[in-house]
């Protein structure tokens, strides 16, 4: 039985990694893990030093990075849109009130400074942040992926573009199911990358609607509740406050999914992943066992990252398009 499974497991990464490799990206290029081997061969081990450096100042960066990558994954495809800068009439992506929280651009932009300095025009500002996202996951204690590289940069970035594309902290089951089948992401990928919560904090307006003084959600465990309104009175006005996504916000673990068993998940979207039987088990399977959650973070991280629909550039600066 363990050899079958064991040759079931083999098959099932074979696949992954062939639709990986075999993806296709804007102007008909596929990802492939080699497409800097020859141009620029040291452009991973630019971007993990410049990820590590700014690790040792600031514990908050893998999160930071980890949920740039997402958000810029989910507008437009991968394609390092939510770097560029707001200009003239155009409030670019970063400024849409989902992104207002976002941080950790600096990173990048030292990564695409430490690369440019090797090969100047040659690795896009999307490359980086998927091989950046990367870095912070294992950097944090997770697993780590070979990144299939080739992106191009696009050269459109819309504040209003992103209140649509990216479900919020309160959104239902329903709306994430959609935002992720709408990209061609599964529901068990939704339950998998949610996990990236175990990185990282939530201000309080992100979990307010949950402990209302008319009311807490009833999902939620007393006593977390109870911390959680300490931490975020009906009158607070400290722009800091919030509480961590888990008790280990700065390690990449099946933490998240034992909180949210427990009744101290702490956003709606997180609750709502308890909703309905099939998301359930697996959140259940994740809190079990951190090795299949591992596992499956990295499919998903594959797919997602691998979603790219626009024929671009390479910027020279990933503030701005050429």
């Amino acid at each position: 039985m363990a050899s079958s499974q064991s040759h079931l497991d083999l098959v099932q990464l074979l696949i992954v990694v062939v639709m990986t490799m075999t993806m296709l990206v804007g102007g008909g290029e596929a990802l492939s893990l080699d497409y800097y081997a020859k141009s620029c061969p040291k452009a991973e081990a630019a971007v993990a030093a410049a990820v590590k450096q700014a690790m040792a100042k600031d514990r908050t960066v893998p999160a930071g990075l980890l949920r740039l990558h997402f958000h810029d994954c989910f507008v437009r495809g991968c394609d390092g849109s939510v770097l560029l800068d707001s200009s003239g009439n155009m409030s670019a992506e970063k400024d849409g009130p989902p992104n207002a929280s976002l941080h950790a651009f600096y990173v990048i932009d030292n990564a695409k400074a430490a690369v440019e300095a090797l090969c100047p025009g040659v690795v896009s500002c999307a490359d980086i942040l998927a091989l950046a996202a990367r870095d912070a996951v294992a950097m944090s204690g997770g697993p780590s992926w070979q990144v299939p590289v080739g992106r191009r940069d696009g050269r459109v970035s819309l504040a209003s573009e992103t209140t649509t594309a990216l479900p919020g902290p309160t959104a239902s089951f329903d709306q994430l199911k959609q935002a992720f089948h709408g990209r061609g992401m599964s529901t068990k990928d939704l339950v998998v990358l949610s996990g990236g919560h175990t990185l990282g904090f939530a201000h309080c307006s992100s979990f307010q609607n949950r402990i209302q003084p008319q009311g807490v959600d009833p999902a939620l465990h007393p006593s977390f509740a109870a911390t959680l309104r300490r931490s975020c009175p009906p009158n607070n006005t400290a722009r800091s406050a919030g509480s961590s996504l888990d008790p280990t916000s700065s390690a990449f673990d099946n933490f998240y999914y034992r909180m949210l068993l427990s009744g101290r998940g702490l956003l709606s979207s997180d609750e709502a992943l308890l909703t309905h039987p099939k998301t359930r088990a697996q959140v259940t399977l994740y809190a079990a066992s951190q090795p299949a959650f591992f596992r499956d973070f990295v499919d998903s991280m594959l797919r997602m990252s691998s979603l790219n629909n626009v024929a671009g550039e390479v910027r020279a600066n990933c503030r701005r398009v050429n």
